[in-house]
């Protein structure tokens, strides 16, 4: 549910201003045109999520599902840049709930970044919060969803940012409509059940279907009954512009629709060097905006999704694919209601093959950023540098000895240089907290054993030699780690260079490496080993893509710069389920800057607490006046 007022007040004054338009051009002719280059007031947009569990049925299956308002996917936000936004969550499901605003960068509110036992104490089954966050210096496409055990797979939804300026301010055409595309998947199993296998060291599970805004497909039926497929009906010569998000667990995905080409125009809600291509490939967190022109011969053609796995000896994914179908409408046709024949064939495209990762490394290459004038400068240098490792690794269940390679005595984790993050649980308050109010003892104020994520690899070895993957002695030796909390703490302005090395250790995919509250700069990319001395000159300094998940491609690294001037206690991790879930998890601390404007704020009134969290009352109130005696000396 949204609150259409979006600030009474502001709205109509904006109409007013735009009724009176004609009498003041004839007017006030040089007025007027200053009046045009002046945004709209920015308006508060307010919607109300209430998650609860709905049953849906596919396949002849009925589910239970946890979703947002009833819908799957949840309800798009649509906003204009420069407003702030009101998302008021009331938890009727029987989950513990957090909203992660994927993208969004959180401008000195760390505190609504939605991220269980990290930024904020999870909703309690019964209970509320009001999400509140500004989106300032951001155009394009973002998303939100859940950020607890595997739920974002039913629980996200788009979140568009418009110029404030108008449409006519894009940097391309103007389309004739935009599109929200949403690639997910379909379960039919219980969401918490998945995470805690995968946990345990279980990997059996895989989605039932996959789908194009909740659309099965025709791929899929049950006795006979084909599942609904989406349709996107389009007008012969006209522009659209399709906002691509990846909302999937698992996979990355090729898009492509026969016949038609796209122009990829942004990415992670930043605009690039228009880019056209045959074929789109999109990983989890990514988001891409593309145009597609209806140029082709009136007719049906299929949208097909594919996923991408490495090939064998990696364990093997079930084939996953959906389709929607685009067809041409003209304006008589819409207007009686007529459509395309369904005895039609649509046309189908030609896909790459599923264990093809060569098409997607080349696709990510190719984006480079579109200058603009509001657009970040690529720092010249950096001032601190690391190189990290994602791999996998193993730990034993009882002791420190133990069989691994794939042996019940040992469970497979996933790791940042060889550490595998063990999310926070039982614990007096949210590290953001404990961060906030103790930064001298912020571990034992938050009950948590930090460890601090060391700049370089613990292990080192030829990372991507293939011998690697399979289980035997050779892997086996490279498996031990460590589990806890890694944490890598960064002054406030650092230049911050990271190189991201893909491994080989008992998989060789890629990996989607999403960092919260900030943008990076994407340098490089590579097949191979990285070498500094080698690849240092390659990094692109002039036009680089900009974004907040960057795909480290298959038996490769990739190359990234970012501006730690965000305070707060971010995360970053695979967006891979699975990698999450094992543990490619660390947490960036960005200390507060010099003055009131770079230090982050106290937390909202409303913030959720931990059960444990009524003994540090004291605690936090002598803490707030400390923060609030430094914040006055500034």
């Amino acid at each position: 549910m949204v609150n259409k007022t979006r600030n009474i007040n502001k709205e109509l004054q904006a109409m007013k201003s735009r009724q009176s338009f004609p009498m003041v051009i004839a007017s006030f002719f040089f007025f007027v045109l200053s009046a045009m280059a002046v945004p709209a007031a920015a308006a508060v947009v307010e919607h109300t999520f209430v998650v609860s569990q709905v049953r849906m049925t596919h396949l002849c299956k009925e589910t239970l599902v946890t979703v947002v308002n009833g819908q799957f996917p949840g309800p798009a936000i649509e906003v204009v840049e420069g407003d702030s936004v009101a998302v008021h969550v009331v938890n009727k499901s029987p989950h513990n709930i957090t909203i992660h605003w994927h993208g969004v960068k959180q401008r000195l509110n760390c505190w609504a970044d939605g991220v269980p036992m990290v930024t904020q104490c999870p909703i309690r089954p019964g209970q509320s919060f009001t999400y509140r966050f500004h989106v300032d210096g951001q155009e394009g496409t973002l998303w939100w969803h859940a950020h607890v055990s595997c739920l974002r797979a039913s629980l996200h939804g788009a979140l568009i940012i418009r110029p404030r300026h108008g449409d006519r301010s894009y940097p391309f055409p103007k389309p004739h409509k935009e599109v929200p595309i949403i690639i997910g998947d379909w379960w039919d199993m219980d969401l918490d059940q998945l995470d805690r296998n995968m946990m345990d060291g279980y990997f059996a599970d895989s989605q039932t279907a996959t789908t194009i805004n909740g659309k099965l497909g025709d791929l899929y039926n049950c006795s006979g009954a084909v599942e609904d497929t989406y349709v996107l009906d389009m007008e012969p010569g006209r522009t659209y512009l399709l906002r691509l998000i990846n909302a999937g667990l698992y996979s990355e995905y090729y898009l492509k629709i026969a016949g038609h080409k796209f122009t990829v125009v942004a990415s992670d809600a930043n605009y690039v060097n228009p880019y056209t291509t045959d074929i789109v490939a999109i990983a989890p967190g990514e988001t891409m905006d593309a145009l597609v022109v209806a140029d082709a011969a009136p007719g049906r053609y299929y949208m097909v999704a594919l996923a991408i796995q490495p090939p064998a000896p990696d364990h093997q994914l079930p084939f996953a694919i959906t389709r929607g179908i685009v067809q041409y409408r003209s304006n008589v046709e819409k207007k009686e209601e007529e459509s395309q024949p369904g005895d039609v064939i649509p046309v189908l495209p030609d896909m790459p093959d599923q264990h093809d990762n060569f098409t997607t490394f080349y696709f990510h290459g190719n984006l480079t950023s579109l200058h603009q004038p509001r657009s970040p400068p690529v720092p010249a240098f950096s001032d601190e540098h690391m190189f990290i490792t994602l791999s996998l690794g193993s730990i034993c269940r009882q002791g420190e000895s133990c069989e691994r390679s794939g042996s019940n005595e040992s469970i497979i984790v996933a790791t940042m240089n060889d550490i595998a993050f063990q999310p926070p649980t039982a614990v007096a308050a949210s590290l953001l907290e404990a961060h906030y109010y103790h930064r001298n003892d912020m571990a034992a104020a938050a009950g948590v054993k930090l460890r601090t994520l060391p700049d370089t690899p613990l292990k080192v070895f030829n990372y991507t030699d293939s011998d690697f993957i399979s289980w035997g002695p050779k892997e086996a030796r490279l498996e031990p780690t460590e589990r806890g909390v890694p944490v890598r703490r960064f002054r406030h302005g650092a230049v911050v260079d990271v190189v991201f090395q893909s491994t080989s250790v008992m998989q060789s995919g890629s990996n989607p490496m999403h960092l919260h509250g900030h943008d990076m700069f994407v340098l490089a990319q590579g097949v191979g080993d990285y070498d500094a001395a080698r690849d240092v000159a390659r990094y692109n300094l002039v036009d680089p893509q900009v974004k907040n998940t960057v795909l480290v491609p298959r038996l490769g690294w990739v190359a990234i710069r970012f501006v730690a001037d965000n305070p707060g206690v971010w995360y970053m991790h695979c967006h891979f389920e699975y990698h999450m879930s094992m543990g490619m998890v660390a947490v960036f601390i960005v200390e507060d800057g010099s003055s009131p404007d770079t230090s982050l704020p106290p937390p909202p009134a409303d913030y959720p607490k931990c059960d444990q969290a009524e003994q540090l009352a004291d605690q936090q109130q002598k803490g707030q006046s400390l923060a609030q005696a430094k914040l006055a000396n500034m």
